[in-house]
């Protein structure tokens, strides 16, 4: 399916992007911190609109 340049550009490019990501979010870390306060009980508030949701479909249902 695949050649063996193909399997070494994949395992190449994989590495390298891991790679890169790492670093970059390492990098804005700082920032993410500064500017980002308080993402978590937005995401905490989604989750929970989310599950309501689910849970009024379900209740709805029957």
């Amino acid at each position: 399916m695949f050649s063996s340049g193909q399997w070494t550009f994949v395992i190449f490019f994989v590495i390298t992007f891991i790679i890169v990501i790492t670093i970059s979010y390492r990098k804005d870390k700082l920032l993410h911190k500064k500017h980002y306060k308080g993402a978590y009980w937005i995401l905490l508030g989604f989750i929970t609109f989310v599950m309501l949701l689910i849970f009024l479909k379900d209740l709805l249902k029957q």
